[in-house]
């Protein structure tokens, strides 16, 4: 037997199996159940399937535990996850067996209501009902937050081998907006291999790979669909084409390569003949400072300011309002900072009289739901970062470790265990150096020591500190020497808080510009600042031009042809009432933020409701809606302007019934034999608040528990979901049924496994390739009326 994967990965391509689903409907047909019961009630399908994938030539094969986790099986969870995996060992006793874990069905925070702990203690149980196995491969996903779970529970109960795949569209995205690049950045860290699953054929795979190859250290697994199905199920790439495929996978930089929904033995076979005995295709990895969100990567190529206005240190406001637990003042001033040109916003909740591991963690998810740019968790407790980084999905940047022992042993494994870059401050036990060299000698300690913990010079920002000029004028000297040092001698970036140097003088923002100038030409990458003033973003923008980094002065000639160059702070910190600021309510539901406050004062202030929705919400959901279709917006986005305006048609709705009645009813549904249902779900919430009545059935719905749904609630549009090829014939048995029984309701469909053709074959009205789509059509159904 086959021990360890990961010297195995080191020298050979490694093959994995094909889809397991696709065999299981040819030996049994539809399974009428879900797939994992097979490891108890039908041992001898299951085997059937693994021995032959390994006699294809398969080096792993993979459990049937993709569904098996609790949230969908149940009680029965470690029972069958147990089973799967001794099934797939007595299989193929010298192939490696893989503890194959797929999404839970549920949505997770913000957009839905699992929290990351739900989804971790999932996958920890999981992880450890199946001990067995000698590798763990997390695939399928589509959101951060379940992957970060599963990784995280991966890493925490087992000592396994781990694997992460996620599926992406053709935009090179999952449906709920994570890239590429954000996959890499945050995935690598976690797993020993990252890649690709499903979804897609694997002609609209290759340049995924060809992008993972390049940002990810670690080996590259890609496992395509056999294209897509047809009206009866049959996938359109035959083995010799995945074969001929998987020869430029490999060229690309695929290190592990198998198959997915509609492959069979035949097509693991001719892949096996390419890879045995080919070595492991050369790294491709191009290593690059960045962070990210779980939908946008910030590159340290060049100038990225760091807003710092989410930090109580001077700000009263900002105190007052964590002081009172009101995160909707923090959400605002990320907006701002947003639609400012910040990069990356500094989070920091260091205030005597709060919990700051709680206050910290809940900064960094309401930030996070309202813009997509990564965060610098900002605090000097150990155990609040670490509370933080769990909650964040992303890469973000410790703000910070200093020279002092303690703080290397505390913060340095913290960024190693999450792949956070850190920033190093160039202070020790001994204060803050007044020289140049004293700077530098401790900015290359904590280089030397994240050296030792696997962190990269590219993950490291050295801040060279700067004190005021108005007690020590000449520091101001010796941190821009250091910062030019320091950048000659390592590969390195730089950040500084700018106004430091000011303080305690008058008219402190003439001095903070002149010095962010010159830090900038002194090699500073990263300046933490108010983005607000205007002042600061023109020496930003300017430098870019200076230097040749804004080619054709093309950025800065596009942001200030129809500007006259002032320095009035744009914005110097959000009043109370958003009203007050001339942010209507239309902007605030774009944008995600709290909507109640502003609908309540427009109610009373004498307007009509039915002007509010029409005027208001409807365009401003229209405008995020015309954002996510062009690519400007992700899911996050969509479902946090929904939300924002679910919460203003409440206000509405219970000052005045009879103005917010429900646009119509929409019955929804997950069909017979699937149980995957986040789709659907997410379809559901933003139906909801469009304001439709939702009439959500569940999964694994029978056909005339549809129809009677239908007949019931008088409901004129019905949507059904499915992902698994296995039970598309129950959605055209349920569409014939509503064409009989209920002949005046439209019908929508959407899932994975569906495109247009085939859902028109099926007799659907509709497909529905996202949740805007089920928007888009239920108003054509209800406009007429």
């Amino acid at each position: 037997m086959k021990k360890d994967f990961r010297k195995y990965l080191s020298q050979n391509t490694v093959v994995f199996d094909g889809a397991f689903g696709t065999m299981l409907q040819r030996e049994v047909g539809d399974p009428g159940m879900l797939p994992e019961r097979f490891n108890t009630e039908r041992p001898d399908v299951v085997s059937a399937i693994h021995r032959a994938y390994a006699e294809a030539g398969a080096d792993v094969i993979s459990a049937n535990t993709f569904g098996a986790n609790r949230a969908k099986a149940g009680e029965r969870s470690d029972e069958l996850i147990r089973a799967g995996v001794a099934l797939a060992r007595a299989a193929a006793p010298d192939r490696f067996v893989a503890l194959d874990l797929g999404p839970t069905g549920r949505l997770a925070e913000p957009a839905g209501d699992m929290t990351f702990g739900e989804a971790y203690d999932i996958f920890a149980a999981a992880v450890r009902a199946g001990s067995d196995a000698d590798v763990i491969l997390v695939e399928t996903m589509s959101d951060m937050t379940e992957l970060r779970a599963a990784l995280l529970a991966a890493r925490e109960n087992s000592d396994k081998p781990v694997i992460a795949s996620m599926t992406f569209a053709e935009n090179m995205r999952t449906f709920t907006g994570v890239s590429a690049e954000c996959f890499a950045l945050t995935a690598s860290p976690l797993a020993d291999a990252i890649g690709v699953n499903c979804s897609l054929g694997p002609a609209e795979l290759l340049p995924v790979v060809e992008k993972l190859a390049e940002l990810s250290p670690r080996p590259v697994i890609v496992q395509p669909n056999a294209g897509l199905p047809d009206s009866r199920g049959n996938y359109s790439v035959g083995a010799e084409e995945f074969a001929a495929y998987a020869e430029k996978f490999l060229g690309a930089g695929a290190r592990l390569i198998g198959g997915c929904c509609g492959t069979t033995p035949e097509h693991i076979r001719l892949i096996a003949r390419l890879a045995k005995g080919r070595a492991p295709a050369p790294s491709r990895y191009v290593p690059r400072a960045a962070v990210c969100s779980a939908t946008k990567a910030v590159f340290i190529d060049g100038v990225r300011v760091i807003g710092e206005r989410i930090n109580p240190t001077g700000k009263k406001a900002m105190k007052a309002a964590l002081l009172a637990g009101d995160y909707n003042y923090a959400a605002k001033q990320a907006v701002e900072q947003t639609e400012a040109g910040a990069d990356i916003l500094d989070v920091n909740a260091g205030l005597p009289g709060i919990d700051e591991k709680e206050v910290l963690t809940e900064l960094v998810r309401r930030v996070s739901s309202v813009t997509d740019l990564p965060l610098q968790i900002d605090t000097s407790d150990p155990a609040a970062a670490e509370s933080a980084l769990r909650a964040y999905n992303g890469k973000a940047v410790i703000n910070s470790v200093s020279g002092e022992e303690k703080s290397l042993s505390a913060v340095l494994p913290l960024a190693a265990k999450y792949g956070a870059a850190v920033v190093g401050l160039t202070v020790d036990e001994r204060g803050v150096p007044k020289t140049t060299e004293e700077r530098l000698e401790i900015a290359e300690k904590i280089i030397a020591r994240a050296a030792a913990h696997g962190i990269p010079e590219t993950d490291i920002y050295i801040d060279c500190l700067t004190l005021t000029v108005g007690a020590e004028q000449e520091q101001a000297v010796r941190t821009l020497d250091a910062i030019r040092e320091i950048k000659r001698r390592h590969n390195v970036r730089t950040v500084l808080g700018v106004s430091n140097v000011s303080f305690g003088l008058p008219a402190r923002r003439i001095i903070n510009s002149a010095f962010l100038t010159a830090a900038l030409w002194a090699g500073l990458d990263l300046p933490i600042l108010n983005p607000n003033l205007p002042e600061n973003m023109q020496a930003v923008a300017a430098f870019n031009v200076l230097t040749c980094r804004d080619k054709g002065c093309a950025k800065y000639a596009e942001k200030y042809a129809d500007t006259t160059a002032g320095f009035t702070e744009v914005r110097s910190g959000a009043p109370a009432s958003p009203a007050a600021d001339g942010c209507d309510l239309r902007a605030l539901v774009k944008k995600g933020l709290p909507a109640a406050e502003e609908t309540a004062r427009l109610l009373d202030g004498g307007a009509e409701p039915l002007d509010i929705v029409n005027g208001m919400l409807i365009p401003a959901l229209t405008d995020i809606g015309d954002a996510y279709e062009a690519g400007r917006a992700f899911l996050p986005q969509l479902l946090a302007a929904a939300d924002s305006a679910k919460e203003s048609f409440s206000v509405i709705r219970e000052r005045m019934p009879a103005a917010a009645e429900s646009r119509g009813v929409i019955v929804l549904a997950t069909v017979k034999g699937d149980v995957h249902d986040i789709g659907k779900n997410i379809a559901g919430t933003v139906l909801e608040n469009y304001g439709y009545r939702v009439v959500d059935l569940g999964k694994n719905v029978p056909p005339e528990d549809v129809a009677a749904a239908v007949k019931k609630h008088g409901a004129k549009l019905c949507g059904l979901s499915a992902l698994m090829t296995t039970t598309v014939p129950h959605m055209a048995e349920t569409i014939t049924l509503l064409r009989r029984e209920c002949p005046d309701c439209r019908v929508m469909v959407g899932g994975a496994v569906l495109t247009e053709d085939y859902a028109k074959r099926i007799g659907a009205d509709f497909y529905c390739k996202d949740a805007l789509a089920d928007v888009r059509f239920a108003a054509e159904v209800y406009r007429h009326l």
